[in-house]
């Protein structure tokens, strides 16, 4: 585990912000905020801890200001209402200029002293740190499930995409993040060429609350994300890749089979043999040659819309790249 003696530079000391998505938890917050300011001591640290409170309802935020004490490292950030752990790491990296975030759980299932250690990783070239857990937890099954597929599907040298994470904030930058999309943060950051590493972290058990993450539902809308992270990145640059490929084959498969009905109507009787009818007749097959054709032929002008709009959206990425590069 970490040591005070990690060899951190004077610059990622102070040049990191600790981003915490809270929501109800204001039977941890107290403990959340000491250990916090305690780790900070210990380690000579002097960066921002953001605290993001997503809509709660049982005073997480009061609990929280009232323990720090005037501590100024900690600012609250305040939802409305509950919008998720994705958009609440957005609404910390909007709020703070510094050059590194941390993703830290609220529920402490993971010590404040693993944070040094994140920023130790970073500071070795690191453009993002995952934490793979250590330790047991109720959701291993499903959770090693996801992740393996996960791993296999995009290629992304990190076994736990729902961590700990450490990364560099101009990876936010031109990244769009749909709601709950956290969890591929490292697989969209990966795949523009962002350098990604893991280290173990130890999971303890949680010390009050439940998981905000359970239920079949969620793993249904798991299921649901990875698919549409995976077309986004394999067919957002070509989506007629997809569309167009799919619409010639079903044309094709269309012709095949209008040139079977024709040669069961036609030829297979002038050759002499016994003519063919099927059991229902020639009209179902004409109806399936239409139906192939329509859909075939659909799938391909979707596709080229498709291709109209991708060459849009890349014209506005250079325009914002542009903005971001001009003084």
């Amino acid at each position: 585990m970490a040591e005070p003696s990690l060899d951190l530079s004077d610059t990622m000391r102070r040049d990191f912000a600790v981003v915490i998505p809270a929501f109800n938890e204001a039977p941890v917050a107290a403990d959340l905020v000491r250990e916090l300011r305690e780790t900070f001591t210990r380690y000579g640290l002097d960066g921002e801890v953001l605290l993001v409170d997503d809509g709660s309802t049982d005073g997480t935020a009061d609990v929280a200001l009232k323990e720090a004490d005037g501590w100024r490292a900690l600012r609250v950030l305040n939802h409305r209402r509950n919008l998720g752990k994705t958009e609440a790491m957005l609404t910390a990296a909007a709020a703070t200029d510094r050059a590194y975030l941390v993703l830290f759980d609220a529920d402490l299932q993971h010590k404040t002293d693993e944070i040094p250690r994140f920023l130790a990783k970073l500071q070795d070239g690191w453009d993002i740190v995952a934490g793979r857990k250590v330790g047991a937890y109720d959701k291993r099954a499903v959770s090693s499930v996801y992740n393996r597929l996960s791993r296999r599907i995009f290629k992304v040298p990190v076994s736990d995409l729902n961590s700990m994470k450490a990364f560099r904030r101009e990876l936010l930058d031109g990244l769009f993040l749909r709601h709950d999309w956290h969890r591929f943060f490292v697989v969209l950051a990966h795949n523009r060429g962002y350098r990604a590493t893991e280290i173990d972290i130890e999971l303890l058990p949680r010390r009050a609350g439940e998981s905000k993450y359970r239920g079949p539902f969620r793993i249904l809308i798991g299921v649901m994300d990875l698919l549409s992270v995976w077309f986004l990145i394999q067919f957002s640059k070509k989506p007629l890749l997809l569309f167009g490929a799919s619409g010639l084959a079903m044309s094709t498969l269309g012709v095949l089979v209008g040139l079977v009905a024709v040669y069961l109507r036609f030829i297979h009787p002038l050759l002499g043999f016994p003519p063919y009818v099927p059991p229902m007749g020639y009209r179902p097959i004409l109806y399936l040659v239409m139906l192939l054709e329509t859909v075939g032929f659909l799938l391909v002008g979707f596709g080229l819309v498709s291709e109209q709009i991708a060459q849009v959206r890349y014209e506005l990425d250079d325009l914002r790249r542009l903005r971001r590069t001009r003084p």
